[in-house]
């Protein structure tokens, strides 16, 4: 029983606000939310807010060089979209990752600043990799054997959520009206080109090229399995554009491990983008890039990095000089999730992983990276699941996808919907590490060696996608 002073400040509290609860979930709305609702209108809301690494912060795990200096700062970028239904929450992060309880953190922090529930949150990570790749339990891991790199300093993180709740909780007032949608792509030339290329007779992987390649031999290959184009997707008050959000995949590092934090060229080509429209937000999401890198174009010198960015810059230009427009209305959008727990490797084995962690002998990455190992299979024991989740717009459907999945996730998902412009998000929940497609499981290679999860992950993958798609 409440005492009688606090159940009546309760009931008070209660009489001055907008509650509201979904699945158990309890939310503030607020006034701009309740605006946009009452009027019947859809609305945008962009944000950002810096997530820049203090010095010293590990990078990508903490087996790489910590940041020593900072080249360009780090950001999250994303908007709000309010009167279709409870608020939805687009954010891509210049982090690496967020994993199992970050990427929960994160969406639930976003979701209550919203004014909506975390499923309605979709949080992606660019994957620079000089930068944090947020993990908590990973962290406590790490944190409990005292001799290894910190894998994420938490006060950092918690001021993040801080600011990225502040941020929109500034940006809803200020929410524009939506009056149409446009989309468009351009080729990409000169960035992309698949990891997996040299294989033996049976398709076994016998060489990767990486996010750098000086292997002849291997720059010489073809391209190989990738998706060119960068897309678009644009949202307008009349013919004044607030918002583009752009998806391309490749792995967006030119060069990195030097202590240097950077948004890379990825980051680059978006803030150069910004510069040329001050007054439209623009976004950019990693696709689906797992065997996807910038090896076959990319030699890791400095001198690289401004010609990826030059060219990544110039497809997202040219994404954008043809856009088909149309009309649209909050009763065109419908959000879509499902939840998938995938099935952890038959190799990983906790107690032999806390060995091998413990293990003082071993490399920093030998005993920092098996702690993401040991992260999943506690968050698989606790059966916390990973959700997808598809915006469907007149004419577009953006798919929100985990993780390091392969191109093919991507490439597939628009093959199912050929008469929709299909744009893919990956690098979500960073949980399961890399998610190969179950063709390549047999084949090897480093992504396959490094996958948490059996070949099973696609058909739960797949079937999660057909579900938010239909």
């Amino acid at each position: 029983m409440l005492p009688e002073p606090f159940d009546v400040a309760r009931r008070d509290f209660l009489k001055r606000t907008v509650l509201t609860t979904v699945a158990g979930w309890s939310l503030l709305i607020p006034e701009a939310v309740q605006a946009a609702e009452a009027t019947g209108g859809l609305r945008i809301a962009p944000f950002k807010f810096d997530v820049t690494p203090p010095m010293g912060h590990s990078c990508c795990g903490g087996w790489i060089k910590p940041i020593e200096v900072v080249d360009d700062g780090l950001e999250a970028v994303g908007v709000v979209l309010l009167g279709a239904g409870q608020p939805i929450v687009l954010c891509a992060v210049d982090w690496t990752g967020l994993l199992n309880e970050a990427h929960v953190q994160w969406r639930t922090a976003l979701a209550k600043a919203a004014g909506t529930t975390p499923d309605r949150v979709a949080v992606h990570c660019v994957h620079q990799h000089n930068a944090p790749m947020a993990c908590l339990e990973a962290e406590r891991i790490v944190a409990a054997e005292g001799d290894l790199p910190h894998i994420l300093m938490v006060d950092f993180f918690s001021r993040c959520l801080d600011a990225g709740r502040a941020a929109i909780e500034q940006a809803l007032p200020q929410a524009r009206p939506v009056t149409h949608i446009g989309w468009g792509q351009g080729k990409v030339v000169g960035v992309a080109s698949n990891r997996r290329v040299k294989r033996d007779h049976n398709g076994k992987v016998l060489a990767m090229r990486g996010s750098a390649c000086t292997d002849e031999t291997l720059i010489a290959m073809d391209e190989g399995l990738i998706d060119p184009y960068c897309k678009t997707v644009a949202f307008f008050d009349g013919d004044k554009k607030i918002a583009s959000l752009h998806y391309y995949a490749t792995h967006p590092m030119s060069y990195y491990a030097d202590g240097r934090c950077s948004s890379d060229f990825a980051g680059l080509a978006r803030k150069q983008r910004q510069q040329d429209e001050p007054d439209c937000l623009h976004v950019y999401f990693t696709g689906c890039s797992g065997n996807v890198a910038a090896g076959k174009y990319n030699d890791g010198s400095k001198a690289a990095r401004p010609i990826l960015t030059k060219r990544l810059y110039d497809g997202i230009v040219a994404s954008e000089a043809r856009l088909t427009r149309v009309a649209v209305s909050a009763n065109s959008i419908a959000w879509k999730t499902a939840e998938i727990l995938p099935p952890p490797r038959s190799s990983l084995h906790a107690e032999m992983i806390a060995e091998q962690i413990a293990n003082k002998s071993n490399a920093v990455v030998a005993r920092n990276r098996p702690a993401y190992m040991l992260s999943w299979l506690r968050r698989i024991e606790k059966r916390i699941p990973i959700v997808l989740s598809s915006l469907h717009l007149s004419g577009v459907k953006l798919l929100h996808l985990p993780a390091e999945s392969f191109v093919e996730y991507q490439l597939r998902a628009q093959r199912s919907q050929p008469d929709q412009f299909v744009c893919t998000a990956a690098y979500g929940d960073g949980g399961p590490w890399y998610i190969p497609v179950k063709e390549e499981y047999p084949n090897g290679g480093y992504e396959v060696s490094v996958a948490f999860c059996e070949p099973e992950i696609d058909d739960v993958l797949t079937a999660g996608m057909k579900q938010i798609l239909s």
